[in-house]
């Protein structure tokens, strides 16, 4: 499983003791023993983490999902209000990158009036 998904195993053990994923099945040596669905999942589960999703956030939609179909709506709401705070993130993200970037366009443009009035042999004092 932490090849397949990245994941050091002490986190798969975190994850196991959250209730992020249900108890995993174990062979006669006591390992664990994950099935695809599995690895599916601990991938969706780093996908949430990555997006900022709280572990309590996580933990709840993973409760819903241990309940089955019935729990398809409240899921959705959740997942839905994550996405809502994501693009807020990411619109606030993209202000604060257009604001560098025209700073760092402000300094370009002073450090190539400096370097041509170096070219003319004057300079700003």
């Amino acid at each position: 499983m932490s090849e397949a998904t990245g994941v050091a195993a002490h986190t798969l053990r975190y994850y196991e003791r959250a209730e992020l994923i249900r108890p995993v099945a174990r062979n006669s040596g006591n390992q664990r023993r994950y099935s695809a669905v599995d690895v599916e999942w601990v991938k969706f589960l780093l996908r949430l983490r990555e997006t900022g999703m709280p572990i309590a956030r996580m933990r709840e939609y993973a409760a819903f999902r241990e309940q089955g179909p019935l729990t398809t709506e409240p899921r959705l709401r959740l997942l839905e209000a994550h996405q809502k705070g994501l693009r807020e993130q990411i619109a606030r993200l993209r202000a604060h990158e257009n604001a560098l970037a025209e700073k760092i366009t402000i300094y370009r443009d002073d450090l190539a009036a400096l370097e041509a009035n170096r070219q003319n042999g004057t300079a700003d004092d």
